[in-house]
């Protein structure tokens, strides 16, 4: 249940709405929804990051990895196992889901690889040039009245 109102946040400052709208997505969130399936995200070097997927019993051609804008939709959708099996227990999920995870600006996928039940999927911050800190240099002018003077 929500219980923080951040509309004062809204009106009191001037581009932070991403900020407001990232606490507003958190304060909402239904945790109980998210468990499936377990992931990790780790930190791999200083702008690198990777996020690993349990996806045991999908096939690689069973998963679609999307970037659009600011988020990563990772899905995965089975036709239905039309086998003559009876199982005596059925502990692997193998249903269809959708994880969303929110990127942060200039973070984009760099690749993905499937191997032994795990779905990694590797990112990478790339700040433009423009955005980065740059030294400024401070010009020594000699006043121009002094130079015909001297003349």
């Amino acid at each position: 249940m929500r219980t923080h109102d951040f509309t004062p946040l809204y009106r009191a400052s001037v581009g932070f709405d991403r900020m407001a709208d990232l606490l507003d997505r958190v304060m909402t969130l239904d945790t109980g929804a998210t468990t499936y399936p377990p992931y990790n995200i780790e930190k791999t070097d200083d702008d690198a990051y990777r996020i690993s997927i349990a996806v045991a019993g999908f096939a690689a051609e069973d998963l679609n990895i999307e970037q659009r804008e600011n988020g990563l939709i990772v899905s995965a959708r089975r036709e239905k196992d039309e086998s003559d099996r009876t199982y005596l227990h059925r502990g692997i999920a193998t249903r269809a889901f959708e994880k969303r995870f929110h990127l942060a600006d200039h973070v984009r996928v760099t690749g993905a690889s499937h191997e032994a039940g795990m779905l990694h999927i590797d990112l990478v911050r790339e700040v433009p040039e423009a955005l980065k800190p740059r030294q400024i240099e401070i010009a020594t002018e000699t006043p121009k009245a002094i130079e015909s003077e001297a003349a």
